[in-house]
Order: C-alpha cells, then sequence, then structure tokens
C-alpha cells in the first residue's frame, strides 16, 4: 500500500475512533446523570463517571488528531498510479478522463472554503477559453498564451489561499488574527483576479464573433452555398416529379383524357 493510500486510511480510521469514543462517552455520562441520584456516589457511580471522562477526553483527543491530520496536504501518486495516468493520457478520451479527476481532486480540497464559488467561476471560464483557443488567430494569438499564465497564476493562488484557510482554527490568538487578514488579503485578490479572466474571456468571446462575419454582409457565404444548394436539389425534384407524371401518362395501361 503507498503512502497516499495509507494517508486516507489512517484519517478514515481515526474519524472511525472518534465517533465511537463520542458515543461510548456520551452514554457513559448520561449514565452516571441518572444513576448517581439514585444510589448516592459509590464505588460503581465512580467508574461510571471515570469512564465517562476517560472516554470523553479519548474522543477529543481523536477528533484533534483527525482535524490536524486532515490538514496536511495528501502525499502525492505513487509510480504506479502516474503510469497509470500516463497510459490513459496516450488517448484523447483518457486525457479528459485524467483532466476530469484532477479538476474533481482539486474541487474536493476546496469544500467549504470561501474562495469555492470563485473557484467554480474560474472553471466555467477556462472551459470557455479553451473552446474559443482554437478560433484566435491573427493577432488575438498572444491572448492564448496571457490566458494559460494568468490562470495558472490563479489555481496557485486560490491553492494559497485555501492551505492559509485551513491553518487558521490551529492558530493562537494573536496569529489567528494574522492568518485571517493574510487570509482575506488572498481571497479578495484570487477573487478580482478571476473576474479580470472572466473579462479575458469575455473579450476573447467577441473576437471570434465579430472574426466570423464577412465585411460586405452580415450572413456568412455558407449561408448563400446552403441556400442554392437548396433551390438545386428542389429544381431536381420537380423535374423528377414531371417526368415521373409524364411516364404515367403515356403507360400502355392508361387511359387516354376525353
Amino acid at each position: 500500500m503507498d503512502e497516499r493510500a495509507k494517508y486516507f486510511r489512517r484519517l478514515k480510521r481515526l474519524r472511525g475512533s472518534a465517533r465511537r469514543w463520542s458515543v461510548l462517552g456520551g452514554g457513559l455520562t448520561a449514565a452516571t446523570a441518572v444513576l448517581t441520584p439514585y444510589a448516592g456516589i459509590g464505588l460503581v457511580d465512580a467508574l461510571w463517571a471515570a469512564g465517562a471522562g476517560a472516554s470523553a477526553m479519548l474522543a477529543w483527543w481523536r477528533w484533534s488528531d483527525h482535524r490536524e491530520l486532515a490538514a496536511a496536504p495528501a502525499p502525492p501518486p505513487s509510480l504506479q498510479q502516474d503510469r497509470l495516468t500516463a497510459a490513459l493520457e496516450r488517448f484523447p478520451a483518457g486525457q479528459a478522463v485524467v483532466r476530469e479527476v484532477r479538476r474533481q481532486h482539486k474541487r474536493y480540497a476546496l469544500r467549504g472554503s470561501a474562495i469555492a464559488d470563485a473557484w467554480d467561476r474560474l472553471e466555467r471560464a477556462s472551459t470557455a477559453m479553451t473552446g474559443l483557443a482554437g478560433r484566435l488567430t491573427g493577432s488575438a494569438e498572444t491572448t492564448l498564451l496571457e490566458a494559460a499564465t494568468a490562470e495558472q497564476w490563479l489555481r496557485d493562488l486560490g491553492q494559497r489561499a485555501a492551505s492559509v484557510e485551513r491553518a487558521i482554527p490551529f492558530g493562537q490568538t494573536g496569529n489567528r488574527e494574522t492568518l485571517v487578514e493574510s487570509h482575506a488579503g488572498l481571497a479578495d485578490q484570487f477573487i478580482e483576479g478571476v473576474a479580470a479572466y472572466e473579462e479575458l474571456v469575455v473579450a476573447a468571446a467577441s473576437y471570434v464573433a465579430e472574426d466570423g462575419h464577412p465585411v460586405t454582409d452580415t450572413r456568412h457565404p455558407g449561408y448563400f452555398s446552403l441556400v442554392d444548394a437548396t433551390d438545386q436539389l428542389r429544381g431536381i425534384a420537380e423535374a423528377l416529379s414531371e417526368l415521373r407524371a409524364q411516364d404515367r401518362r403515356t403507360s400502355p395501361g392508361s387511359q387516354p383524357a376525353v
């Protein structure tokens, strides 16, 4: 088992252990609170109370260990996973699957974050820019490099802001205020950057839309080709219909008109 699988397995064990100790501590505390008034405080009651306190402390430690482990980044994929990814990326369908898995993994890491909505906006804008990339020609080709550089910077900034946000609960009183201010600055910078990237995508879409219009007419030359082809097919169909009607009139079994 690789380090990444061990990480998630340990995280699952800690969560399960914390839940079990929480349930046990709650049950023992309830039993102590109910049974003590009836018989007074004796040896058995002392054992109930000690068990309840010990269970509560163990539950608190397990939850602390779980939060600390969850805040740490997961180990990178193993070499075997890298080979599988490389094999999938040899095919177009596999490349799409790998991109989607990576996108969902990054999105899952940002769940509950203050920048989650802005990250989703960045994903949609990036998808739109990918669709426009093949039509940005001429002087607009430099926009692709600028968009790729800006997107990479925004993704790094978003991951950094999310990492700082996950570390805020572990800070002391003074340090926590500093982390909150730093995170707010990173989050604002990320949201503003996403808005600027969206404006870039809109400008690229406007260029593609205007570049598709001919200079002399508002309709594309392909439209007139379709009209001509339709008229030609309609004429052929009418000619065939007239020939079929004439063959019917001249056939030996037909009755002459009176």
